[in-house]
């Protein structure tokens, strides 16, 4: 199965981003939609999965849930804007996305696959815009992130 990520949309749903996302399975986004266009735009790609961010706190947004746990290509997958909110954490073996700090990261932590795809919104600070790709099946879960030739 493979998951599109992406995060912190803030209101603005890239060209590039649909098209980094293209032949996604699923997308998962972690927070700071900013606003029913991004998922309705997103919904155009794959089904959509999302969670509210602090930014969400008004409009359609602020209905969306604050962590979502699914079982994903036989793996669970939880969801989420802010890592601090991770508790309880995930189980070994599986994959906490998140968004929240604007920076793009992959990596293990105490058997949990940990992913923040960055954003994909405006530019924040001199951090790159991305997505990500979360790919589950056969083996460990994998993940990485993809930097968007996006000005602004």
């Amino acid at each position: 199965m493979r998951v599109g990520l992406i995060a912190d949309t803030h209101g603005r749903l890239r060209p590039e981003a649909l098209r980094a996302l293209a032949g996604a399975d699923l997308l998962l986004h972690a927070g700071d939609v900013g606003g029913a266009a991004v998922l309705e735009g997103l919904a155009a790609v794959a089904p959509v999965l999302a969670v509210r961010g602090n930014n969400d706190r008004a409009g359609p947004c602020a209905a969306l849930p604050e962590r979502l746990e699914r079982v994903l290509g036989g793996v669970a997958v939880t969801l989420l804007h802010d890592r601090a909110a991770a508790l309880p954490w995930p189980a070994a073996g599986g994959v906490l996305v998140v968004g929240h700090s604007h920076r793009p990261s992959v990596g293990w932590e105490g058997g949990v696959l940990v992913v923040n795809p960055g954003s994909a919104g405006p530019r924040r600070f001199r951090l790159p815009v991305c997505v990500g790709w979360l790919e589950l099946g056969a083996g460990p879960p994998q993940a990485s992130w993809v930097e968007l030739d996006a000005a602004g």
